[in-house]
């Protein structure tokens, strides 16, 4: 009779694939020595522990054994689906790279926005690496928006945790629930719709009295041409409303009409805007 006849119900053809070469790899690269668990260290600072490991760069534990890089171009969006069921929906002018190890899936967003369906793999969790910012999960539906070290991680379903590569603490995040992480540094967890955030995957741009230069940042990722802010007064006015991320023009069109300024397009496409106050 031949050991573990009975396969896992989430056993992927990912793992068939590798299933002849998992002894070898666990003898390449064995797991440390077991220590005794602390009886007093909680799930999150554990999740923290993982996490801190993973971007310290504990390669040696778990190889990777196959690696995807995609990137999306303005105005496209990318779908890539998984063998193990998961999905991943890169957004307008993004990039990543997505690899399959021993023990883990991972994920680096190196720019842009990606909205992520993961399937349940107890045995093998889902890692995705932001730079500032790490995140965590076994199967769950996220959304996580990375601009540079500005990073927001948004659940819809499931439970994620978060941490930022300054600090040790762990924020356990629930349907609903958006964290952002600046330099590192997590901010406070708060209740968003989650809805509005994956909007963009209709095409649909949700902003509720969001800061204008954060506008401009997202439009930028769906316009070709630089999108400048000269004055630096006008950079917190409020935005609200719901646009289409295939007519970023219009927006910008419609700007004058509800904040106080102007904007002005070069005959090269760029487009700058400045407070109506100032001076020519």
């Amino acid at each position: 009779m031949t050991r573990n006849s009975h396969k896992p119900k989430d056993y992927s053809q990912e793992d068939e694939a590798i299933a002849r070469f998992r002894e070898d790899l666990k003898q390449r690269f064995p797991l440390p020595p077991c220590t005794p668990a602390k009886p007093k260290r909680t799930a999150a600072k554990a999740l923290g522990v993982l996490l801190l490991a993973i971007t310290a760069g504990a390669v040696w534990v778990d190889p990777a054994y196959h690696s995807q890089h995609l990137v999306s171009e303005v105005g496209q969006r990318r779908t890539l689906q998984l063998a193990d069921g998961s999905e991943v929906l890169l957004d307008s002018d993004s990039e990543m790279t997505i690899s399959w190890h021993l023990r883990t899936r991972q994920v680096e967003l190196k720019r842009g926005q990606a909205l992520f369906q993961v399937s349940p793999m107890v045995y093998r969790p889902f890692l995705v690496d932001a730079g500032r910012a790490g995140v965590r999960v076994v199967g769950t539906r996220f959304n996580v928006n990375r601009h540079e070290q500005d990073v927001q991680v948004t659940v819809a379903e499931g439970k994620v945790a978060v941490r930022g590569d300054a600090t040790d603490t762990v924020a356990l995040l629930e349907p609903g629930q958006q964290l952002r992480v600046q330099k590192g540094i997590p901010g406070e967890v708060t209740r968003v719709s989650a809805d509005d955030v994956t909007a963009w995957t209709d095409s649909r741009l949700v902003f509720e009295s969001t800061p204008l230069a954060e506008v401009i940042g997202t439009l930028q990722r769906y316009y070709p041409q630089p999108i400048t802010l000269q004055d630096p007064g006008i950079a917190g006015l409020p935005v609200s409303g719901v646009f289409d991320s295939g007519h970023v023009d219009r927006l910008l069109a419609l700007l004058p009409g509800i904040l106080p300024v102007n904007v002005a397009t070069a005959p090269d496409g760029a487009v700058r805007i400045k407070s109506r106050d100032t001076k020519k």
